[in-house]
């Protein structure tokens, strides 16, 4: 059943909204670099928490998660029970980032430990992101526009990059923040009735269960299952989810933009909330697509293509058109988000660099044309993203693996310990990263390889991650004790043990008991989940 008029009508009444938000938005006064690159500090904690969770709900979750979900079943869940660390976020790295009122991840670093820290996290920043994120967005994209709406996979490409790159170039963080804001309540209500859709034609859930298999509803394998085992599902993703959520600009940029503390942390809670809905309206949508083929219901091409096409093959004319919105709010969400991102960390961290006597008139056109640059670079990238093919999100985790070690163990031992210095955290982060790239290398010809070097590149890629984050702070450690300790007047502030009383009790003032009951429900949420989905649940 393919797209017909109906469909297209609300497709285009959903971009027509978005087109007028983003209109709404590029006519406010942006001149200063706060306002284009923050939107002024002056955002809300529903914009925020909405936000964070559509930059984080890419096209990569709506293709990728419900893709290895009928492949593998609800194990990749691990990333999904991040709620947790969005907390974290909250309750811990955000007083350091609004105190130090930095725009930066790489700033922050630099306030921290040295500029050279700064330089080299920039870098690597954005290099990650065009190779990851854009070029997965925009391939996940593509696979959406080619399987539900029947437009050839490079021209859907091309729409995605060119829409998206419009309205960030012009209105800045505030356009996307605004339009993410109502991407993300789109994409939620597309998803559940894709979900409520895919029940219904399965016959409810015990038959979901009972066709699919309980294999699929176990989110703790063997220890020696070759992808998935639980000894690394259990350690890995929560090393992955502190470098996302709490150290990367892509995510963390939304809580920079809070008016102030309270208002970051409750968009966080917000966010916390959202993000237990991924493997209910995400993954599950895979296992019923995979039960539906299983029962020789409906033909899946690939298991990447399985959510669009649940969507073009249950849901009726008009609906579609709805759903398709939700999938293209996420796509534009994610690649917006990223965009926004590089622009922020090249302007603020390379140019301003080079020019600190910029005006901030310039910056925010300097940030205008590094976006579109930006955008061209994903354009660029779009020929060569065939070679990601398969399981998408199993692809984007592996890679993520090997990048986060260590600047998670920079960041997070840099809150909590003193007496880490810059030759510590350098080492960690230039050592680390280059341990990480060796092991995607030797990945990539590992079929090349014997003895030791294959070792190293057959190691599963969950404990790889575990073991590399144990070298990086190892190594962090010894540097760190073997040179002279940073000077407590030059980290006042960046660090638990150099926080000044005043600014302890202006933090707690910021929340309140309601904020800490809440916290606290979405943990207890998590532990549910994790024992229906374990062997002593349904999955046993």
């Amino acid at each position: 059943m393919g797209f017909e008029l109906l469909d297209w009508i609300v497709v285009a009444f959903y971009f027509a909204i978005i087109a007028g938000i983003a209109w709404w938005v590029i006519k406010q006064k942006q001149e200063s670099t706060e306002d284009y690159f923050l939107a002024g500090r002056h955002v809300g904690w529903f914009v925020i928490g909405a936000s964070i969770f559509a930059s984080n709900i890419g096209s990569e979750h709506v293709v990728g998660l419900a893709g290895t979900a009928a492949e593998t079943g609800v194990v990749m869940g691990h990333y999904e029970m991040h709620s947790w660390i969005v907390l974290l976020l909250g309750w811990v790295f955000v007083p350091f980032y609004m105190r130090s009122r930095v725009f930066t991840m790489p700033e922050f670093l630099e306030l921290r430990y040295s500029p050279m820290a700064r330089w080299f996290l920039s870098i690597i920043m954005l290099v990650g992101y065009v190779i990851t994120k854009i070029s997965v967005t925009v391939y996940a994209g593509a696979v959406v526009f080619q399987a539900l709406m029947g437009i050839e996979f490079w021209t859907g490409a091309l729409i995605i990059v060119v829409l998206t790159g419009i309205y960030t170039v012009l209105g800045g963080l505030r356009a996307v923040v605004y339009t993410e804001a109502l991407q993300a309540i789109v994409l939620i209500l597309g998803s559940v009735i894709v979900t409520i859709a895919g029940l219904n034609a399965i016959g409810g859930w015990g038959n979901l269960v009972a066709i699919a298999g309980e294999g699929h509803f176990n989110m703790f394998l063997p220890a020696d299952h070759p992808d998935f085992p639980w000894t690394g599902m259990v350690f890995a993703p929560p090393i992955v989810g502190i470098w996302y959520w709490c150290t990367d600009q892509y995510i963390v940029q939304r809580t920079l933009a809070a008016r102030d503390e309270q208002q970051a942390r409750r968009g966080t809670i917000f966010a916390g909330y959202l993000k237990l809905l991924p493997l209910f309206i995400f993954m599950i949508p895979g296992i019923i697509a995979f039960a539906l083929a299983k029962s020789g219901q409906m033909t899946l091409p690939e298991s990447d293509q399985a959510f669009p096409t649940l969507v073009r093959t249950l849901l009726p004319v008009g609906v579609r058109g709805l759903v398709a919105g939700g999938l293209l709010a996420a796509l534009m969400s994610s690649l917006a988000a990223v965009f926004n991102s590089c622009s922020t960390l090249f302007t603020i961290d390379i140019y301003k660099k080079f020019k600190p006597e910029s005006s901030e008139k310039q910056l925010v056109n300097v940030g205008r044309v590094a976006t579109g640059i930006v955008v061209l670079s994903g354009i660029a990238w779009i020929p060569l993203m065939r070679v990601i093919s398969g399981q998408l999100y199993h692809y984007l985790q592996s890679v993520q693996s090997y990048l986060a070690p260590p600047i998670a163990s920079v960041f997070l031992l840099g809150l909590f310990w003193k007496r880490i210095n810059a030759p510590g955290a350098l080492t960690a982060l230039i050592g680390g990263f280059i341990i990480g790239m060796i092991r995607l290398a030797a990945e990539l010809s590992k079929a090349h390889l014997s003895g030791i070097a294959f070792a190293f590149a057959d190691m599963n890629f969950l404990h790889f991650c575990i073991l590399l984050f144990i070298i990086c702070v190892v190594l962090m450690i010894i540097v760190s004790l073997l040179t002279p300790a940073p000077v407590d007047r030059k980290i006042n502030g960046l660090t638990y043990q150099t926080t000044v009383a005043e600014d302890k009790a202006a933090s707690r003032a910021s929340w309140n008991y309601k904020d800490v009951i809440n916290s606290l429900v979405i943990v207890g949420i998590i532990v549910l989940i994790y024992l229906y989905f374990s062997p002593w649940g349904i999955g046993g």
